[in-house]
């Protein structure tokens, strides 16, 4: 459609007035949850003011919340009454700190003077100095080369298994994030630092592109936060609703991916999550993990995660050192002898193969351990040279190495 002049102004006028008059309701606990959600993708960059912000939009019956640090970028939407369609971007922390407190149960949020947010409920108002949102960045759908949807619930468990174990370093990139790749019908998600490894195999079925990238691990730890809430949230829904509309649990809520060639978008429920990808090549893993055991050892996790937080006290003295014996009688844990003392235990196991030692990091035990939700554990050990592998008794589809540290000679 072709303007003229008039035809140009007219149309700038409507885009103002639409930023101008927004207006519109909503339940305050809808809100509290959405800013608490996109807030998460906001970091810490003071060179673009903007970033700080949440834009909001109001258009349908839906207002969209949206933040983004430009590496990672969080979308959310709910529904709420409108009187007037409009957009805004306002300060984060001055939004939340209004919403947060706020004791009633609905708000309204208008805009006044082209860049004022008002917010008023039964008992509170307040006013923000908000931005007009055509500074904010674009956050755009990604170009999708490969589509996948998974189950949320064995999702969730490999994120809390795996992304602990990724490096917190910029120094290597490629290891600073969790490694996926799809292999015989299982999605594979790898994350190590060097020094401990997790692996977890998700299984997929009606897939069959190749996938292999590096997902930073910042955007795996939002979206595992995200999915939390979700899943919370929907279990909190499922109670409120009848007994008659339950078959929805005869199938397991699922989640959409979609990968680019450098950016990754993830759907969960009304959220929308996009990340870009690390550029590299994720190190040769399998090279590290023992192909032979000499002895498999099954221990109660509750009772090894007692004894290793315990003398954790003694062993950070000397570099996190706890010096493992596994015999027919159990396993023998013992800290170096420090200026402040020595702890030592011993725990029943089931074990098979011959004795063996191995001295392993209690802070690493400690990080595993109590994120591990299995009864008990599988200890396999080749020697005190190759790593300690851990595994859920029964699955195929989790492993856990930690790498040995040097042994003092009794």
């Amino acid at each position: 459609m072709k303007y003229g002049k008039e035809g140009i102004v007219l149309d700038k006028y409507r885009k103002f007035l639409f930023n101008l008059s927004m207006k519109f309701s909503c339940k305050t606990q809808d809100l509290l949850s959405g800013l608490q959600l996109v807030s998460r993708a906001i970091g810490s960059d003071h060179v673009l003011p903007i970033l700080q912000n949440i834009l909001i939009t109001v258009e349908g019956k839906r207002c969209t919340l949206s933040a983004t640090n430009l590496e990672i970028s969080i979308v959310t939407s709910f529904e709420v009454s409108i009187e007037n369609e409009g957009t805004i971007t306002v300060p984060a922390k001055a939004i939340l700190n209004f919403v947060q407190y706020n004791q009633d149960s609905e708000v309204v949020l208008e805009t006044s003077e082209g860049t004022q947010l008002k917010l008023h409920s039964k008992r509170a108002k307040a006013s923000i100095a908000g931005e007009v949102a055509h500074g904010f960045p674009t956050i755009a759908n990604i170009q999708k080369e490969t589509t996948l949807s998974l189950p949320i619930a064995p999702l969730l468990h490999a994120l809390n298994l795996v992304t602990f174990a990724c490096a917190n370093t910029t120094s290597r990139p490629v290891i600073s994030g969790v490694f996926v790749r799809l292999e015989k019908g299982s999605l594979i998600l790898v994350g190590t630092d060097s020094y401990r490894l997790s692996e977890y195999r998700v299984p997929v079925t009606g897939v069959s592109s190749d996938i292999s990238c590096i997902i930073p691990k910042k955007f795996m730890d939002e979206l595992r936060a995200v999915i939390t809430l979700h899943k919370t949230s929907s279990e909190e829904q499922e109670k409120k609703e009848s007994k008659d509309k339950k078959k929805k649990e005869d199938q397991p809520e699922k989640l959409e991916i979609a990968l680019g060639s450098q950016q990754i978008e993830v759907n969960v429920g009304s959220t929308r999550l996009v990340s870009r990808l690390i550029d590299g090549k994720f190190p040769d893993y399998m090279q590290v993990i023992p192909k032979e055991k000499h002895s498999s050892a099954v221990v109660s996790t509750k009772d090894l995660l007692g004894a290793v937080k315990r003398m954790h006290y003694f062993a950070k003295e000397l570099n996190n050192t706890i010096t493992f014996h596994f015999t027919k009688d159990g396993v023998h844990l013992k800290t170096k002898q420090t200026q402040l003392g020595q702890d030592e235990s011993t725990i029943p196991v089931q074990m098979t193969g011959q004795e063996n030692k191995i001295a392993i990091s209690s802070t690493y035990l400690i990080d595993f351990l109590g994120r591990f939700d299995h009864e008990s554990v599988s200890i396999e050990l080749l020697d005190k040279m190759h790593p300690a592998v851990f595994k859920s008794g029964g699955e195929e589809n989790f492993l856990h190495l930690i790498m040995p540290l040097r042994m003092s000679e009794e």
